[in-house]
């Protein structure tokens, strides 16, 4: 439990306190923008294998348990985490990693409905999962994961924001990191259409495939019962 927990402070803390801070731009002042990608990427990625495997081994001590009730939540809610995550993996989006250069331009596709799909989207797929499994380990494992992802969505504004300037305020003007809430604001309007049939295709077999392949892939059913 003691490796979890600091694997969960170790992935939370480069995250938060590193990639979308200052530190992270007197470090691409020293060594350079690619530098400091390598770097990061394999920190970060370090940092998810101890995160899995340290909750793989660690003791089981029940909290709320297991609610049978949450399961339908959990797989409606599912989908959208799906949608978001899938969609937001190619979307020309300003906000990920080298399509910086984006920020002038009119959001597209997912990106009308939240500015951080991918994180949005792994997000719910945390919190989803967190309540699903009440045992002290999880909740350090997916609380991690979770917190991550959503505490990113604003680290990465300040990032941009500190990039870009007036273009990144512009593009966030006309988008939002709550999904819809630009829209609902009349900031912008969902365009459906705009996503390729084939990637919403994608989106709904990816979910279709996890949901009925979890209790081999996991050993859980993810239907009540």
């Amino acid at each position: 439990m003691l490796s979890l927990i600091l694997a969960a402070i170790f992935f939370t803390g480069i995250h938060l306190g590193i990639a979308g801070t200052r530190v992270r731009d007197r470090a691409v002042e020293l060594i350079g923008q690619n530098a400091f990608r390598a770097l990061f990427s394999i920190a970060s990625a370090a940092g998810l294998i101890w995160l899995i495997l340290a909750y793989s081994h660690a003791p089981y001590f029940a909290t709320w348990g297991h609610p049978q009730w949450w399961k339908w939540f959990a797989a409606l809610l599912m989908i959208p985490a799906f949608v978001l995550v899938v969609l937001g993996l190619r979307a020309p989006n300003p906000a990920a990693v080298g399509m910086e250069g984006l920020a002038g331009r009119s959001p597209q596709g997912i990106v009308r409905v939240t500015r951080h799909p991918l994180l949005v989207g792994t997000g719910l797929w945390a919190l989803v999962h967190l309540i699903a499994n009440g045992d002290a380990a999880s909740f350090f494992f997916f609380g991690a994961l979770a917190l991550t992802a959503f505490a990113g969505t604003v680290s990465i504004d300040a990032k941009r924001r500190r990039l870009l300037g007036p273009a990144w305020e512009s593009f966030a003007a006309q988008t939002s990191i709550v999904p819809f809430a630009a829209i609902a604001a009349g900031r912008i309007s969902f365009a459906p259409l705009e996503i390729a049939p084939r990637r919403w295709a994608i989106a709904f077999a990816v979910y279709l495939l996890f949901l009925f392949a979890h209790p081999y892939l996991f050993g859980v059913s993810p239907f009540p019962g």
